[in-house]
């Protein structure tokens, strides 16, 4: 797949997904919740599954955080599960989001490239 593959602000090496199991959930309240994660910059998709009340999202981690998401989620009457695995997801979720805002700041540097204004013969 190519960044064309995907909406406006979502890069390929960026892109996570993410399943939050969710509590308080009713068929007003889901629309709603759906309609504002997708409508934030940086999501790819969203959506629903009604037996395990589960949210799945795909995400441009540089662009989107899940705290974000997580208020969209709460201002709508809904929750996060406090469950013990989706608690452990959440925060190792958050740990990779960090790491991936943090590599796309990072300038690599190399001690082997050509020093500038430095040329050679061929």
């Amino acid at each position: 797949m190519s960044d064309l593959d995907h909406r406006v602000g979502v890069s390929e090496a960026n892109l996570v997904v993410r399943h939050l199991k969710l509590v308080g959930i009713t068929e007003d309240n889901i629309e709603a919740i759906i309609a504002g994660i997708d409508g934030t910059f940086g999501i790819d998709a969203v959506s629903f599954e009604d037996a395990k009340s589960t949210l799945h999202i795909g995400y441009d981690a540089t662009h989107c955080n899940l705290d974000g998401i997580e208020t969209i989620i709460r201002d709508n009457g809904a929750d996060i599960s406090d469950d013990f695995w989706t608690k452990m997801k959440e925060g190792y979720y958050q740990f990779v989001d960090e790491n991936i805002r943090e590599n796309a700041k990072h300038k690599p540097w190399s001690c082997h490239r050509v020093p500038p204004r430095k040329t050679y013969k061929k």
